[in-house]
């Protein structure tokens, strides 16, 4: 599994992606956190938060568009498929990859914050339950571009795919703010990623939360192991 992270690590800076995506997250979170922050003049991060997760529904493909597609466009799944390590090994690795630079990325972020000090303190409470929210989105994210990748070998197929289901996910989110029935909004919420962003938004660690998010990663990850277990004994 290492052997395989490595890898996808070291492909993420010897081709373009890497360096793609970090300029389009980077220069992404300047824009929305000057608009946001700086142009209001206010320590009030919730709204930069909450455009920056937005954002993540394009951004985020960048990263996991590639992963399995180019295996199986240039011939090398097989090697995968065959290589002494499990499939749940397999995956993970690529999943841990593409997680580790997202999750560089946003800490890169954090040297915003410092700036803010010239209108008043930040709320280190609200900052983190923010931050953590982002990791545990971007964590189901990267979750479903993984599966959607593992289906295609056509990278922007995989990119939009990966968009889509996202922008699904979000009209799920709004949908739920319209519903008046709390059993109506209760299910709808359990579909969608975006539903249990709120809380942390506002500094209170949500454990039902957390756990749905990272109860929604495994099963994209359980479904992407299921795809190459059944492209195995094809």
């Amino acid at each position: 599994m290492i052997a395989i992270y490595k890898r996808e690590m070291r492909a993420y800076f010897t081709t373009p992606i890497g360096y793609i995506f970090l300029a389009f997250f980077l220069a992404t979170a300047a824009l929305v956190f000057s608009l946001t922050t700086l142009y209001a003049m206010t320590t009030d991060v919730t709204g930069y938060f909450q455009v920056l997760l937005y954002g993540m529904i394009v951004l985020l493909p960048l990263l996991t568009m590639k992963l399995f597609s180019e295996e199986r466009k240039q011939k090398t799944e097989q090697l995968l498929l065959t290589a002494p390590v499990s499939l749940f090994s397999m995956v993970f690795a690529k999943f841990l990859a593409a997680f580790t630079v997202y999750a560089g990325a946003l800490t890169v972020t954090l040297l915003f914050f410092p700036i803010l000090e010239i209108y008043g303190s930040v709320k280190l409470g609200m900052l983190f339950g923010n931050y953590l929210a982002l990791l545990l989105a971007g964590m189901a994210f990267i979750a479903i571009g993984v599966f959607i990748s593992a289906l295609t070998e056509n990278q922007l197929t995989a990119a939009v795919g990966t968009i889509g289901i996202l922008i699904l996910q979000l009209g799920i989110s709004l949908l739920n703010s319209l519903l008046g029935e709390y059993w109506a909004r209760f299910i709808v919420a359990s579909l969608s990623v975006f539903s249990r962003f709120s809380a942390f938004t506002q500094g209170i660690f949500d454990y039902s939360a957390a756990i749905y998010y990272l109860s929604f990663t495994a099963i994209f990850l359980f479904l992407t192991v299921a795809v190459f277990h059944r492209r195995r004994y094809e």
